[in-house]
């Protein structure tokens, strides 16, 4: 056996009975290629394949990925991120991928990939949420197959920055008193909560604690399965309700079942609730919004009274901080008051109730008298 550098890339050259092989090193460097040599040297001793998991027969990527989605994405994701992931693999990665071999897909084959859905008018968004499938199943693919090869780097599109829409308070008065009846009871708590569409439409009377007045999310109601799930992340959340939403609620108080139904009866579904605040928004003429700006003019809100970024995250239920800091521009009174904290004129101590910058300048004043003392004396 031998290592060798051939185009810029390192080898194992060997050859056994009498046939000649040549393996590209997982590592491009000619330490990672030794390393890999001595791997191939075990393996011979130890009458194992010298070549592992490359002897098999390598599926392609529509047939793993058919895998992948049965033995990974089922069990692991909620019905809405299947649905997602099928569309994406069905409607994009597989028609340009599906022949390859899993093992053969490379970093410039998903260059053209990335060329060709964005010639087509996708945005780098979207692209970006196709990429992320790509990673995954090929990522997942290495680890299943045991292949030596690294999986294919990536390289994401840039996308712009996230832009928060919310209502502003005269907007919300202007939608409040177009609506009545059980739309508006559904658009004030969801202002008043923040509660997501799926968790507005699975909220049950159990749910809530009439003695402490806390709301707690434990279901968000799918209209694929027509039944609750559990809600986004898997962590049920407890939230404090106001007085305005507490006598409301507590008007029409029962001990089970659904809080908010159709005039039917019946539990609402993401149809039923879009027609119904699209009618109510066109009364109250504002632009355009769905039912998530209700929940983002709650963050958003919060960030303005100057919450703290820690009580927004927990009353939304952020997996983590960094979703909960889309807010952060919304609190410049917060950021004002941090700014001043520079400034010994406005920063006030705690202790004192007196600006913690009177010993600063009076340090800094004596410093300026010795120094001029010590300049008249020379």
């Amino acid at each position: 056996m031998a290592v060798r550098k051939i185009k810029g890339s390192w080898w194992v050259d060997f050859s056994i009975h009498g046939k000649r092989t040549r393996v590209k090193s997982p590592e491009n460097t000619r330490v990672g290629a030794k390393a890999y040599e001595a791997l191939l040297r075990n393996r011979l001793v130890h009458g194992e394949s010298i070549l592992g998991a490359q002897d098999k027969d390598i599926p392609t990527f529509a047939a793993f990925a058919e895998k992948w989605f049965q033995a990974y994405v089922i069990p692991n994701n909620k019905t809405s991120e299947q649905r997602t992931k099928k569309y994406i693999l069905r409607a994009s990665l597989i028609p340009f991928f599906g022949k390859s071999p899993v093992n053969k897909i490379t970093t410039h084959q998903i260059d053209l990939y990335k060329a060709h859905e964005l010639k087509a008018g996708v945005s780098n968004k979207t692209l970006k949420n196709r990429l992320t499938v790509l990673n995954k199943c090929l990522t997942t693919a290495h680890e299943w197959l045991e292949l030596t090869e690294k999986p294919p780097k990536v390289r994401w599109p840039k996308c712009a920055s996230y832009r928060t829409d919310y209502l502003s308070a005269e907007e919300c008065e202007h939608l409040l008193a177009n609506a009545s009846g059980i739309a508006k009871e559904m658009i004030f708590t969801a202002l008043r909560t923040g509660l997501r569409q799926g968790e507005l439409k699975g909220l049950q009377w159990s749910d809530i604690d009439w003695e402490n007045r806390i709301l707690t999310v434990r279901y968000s109601r799918c209209d694929y399965k027509k039944g609750l799930v559990p809600p986004k992340n898997n962590k049920p959340r407890s939230i404090p309700i106001d007085t305005d939403v507490f006598e409301m609620l507590h008007k029409r108080k029962k001990s089970t079942g659904y809080v908010f139904l159709d005039t039917d009866g019946e539990p609402f579904d993401n149809k039923r609730l879009t027609r119904r605040l699209a009618k109510i928004r066109k009364a109250a003429g504002l632009r355009p919004f769905g039912w998530h700006t209700l929940r983002h003019t709650f963050g958003s809100h919060l960030a303005m009274k100057g919450a703290p970024m820690a009580a927004v995250k927990d009353l939304m239920g952020h997996s983590n901080i960094v979703t909960t800091m889309r807010y952060v521009h919304m609190a410049p009174s917060t950021l004002r008051s941090v700014i001043d904290m520079l400034n010994p004129k406005t920063w006030q101590n705690a202790n004192f109730g007196q600006p913690a910058g009177n010993q600063w300048l009076a340090t800094m004043q004596h410093e300026m008298a010795q120094k001029s003392l010590g300049t008249k004396n020379l």
